[in-house]
């Protein structure tokens, strides 16, 4: 049987120009923050096919916290994106730590059932990770 996944499929949206999340000085130690986007749609990179969801962060800031416009924008750019939905969330969590290099972050998807199929993903980094166990990435 032949498979019909490329690599390319695998690796597409990875490497998309995306705008820029900004951040602001924190100004609290030891809290968490959490950030709910319950209407979160890409495309699926092989059909086309749009995947919706809820992406849902938590973070510990430590110097830095995401602005929420910015991150809005970051946001909609998936939009018409194709990309698995397990590189989503683990790109949330390497563009994060990019931006605002947080205490730890945690990126659930909760994608809605397609093909009576639905799925839940979670990737997290923590700075107190070895180099080698952190998201890679840009």
């Amino acid at each position: 049987m032949s498979r019909q996944y490329t690599d390319e499929h695998a690796a597409a949206g990875i490497d998309a120009a995306l705008p820029a999340i900004e951040t602001w000085p924190n100004q609290f130690p030891d809290y968490e923050i959490e950030i709910s986007v319950p209407e979160f749609t890409s495309v699926c990179p092989k059909t086309g096919l749009p995947d919706f969801g809820t992406i849902t962060i938590r973070y510990v800031p430590d110097k830095l916290c995401l602005e929420l416009k910015s991150l809005k924008m970051y946001t909609l750019a998936y939009r018409d994106l194709g990309i698995f939905q397990e590189n989503v969330v683990n790109c949330f969590v390497r563009d994060i730590v990019k931006a605002c290099r947080p205490v730890r972050v945690t990126v659930t998807g909760e994608f809605a059932a397609r093909g009576g199929l639905g799925s839940s993903m979670v990737a997290s980094w923590s700075n107190t990770k070895s180099r080698s166990k952190q998201t890679r990435g840009r």
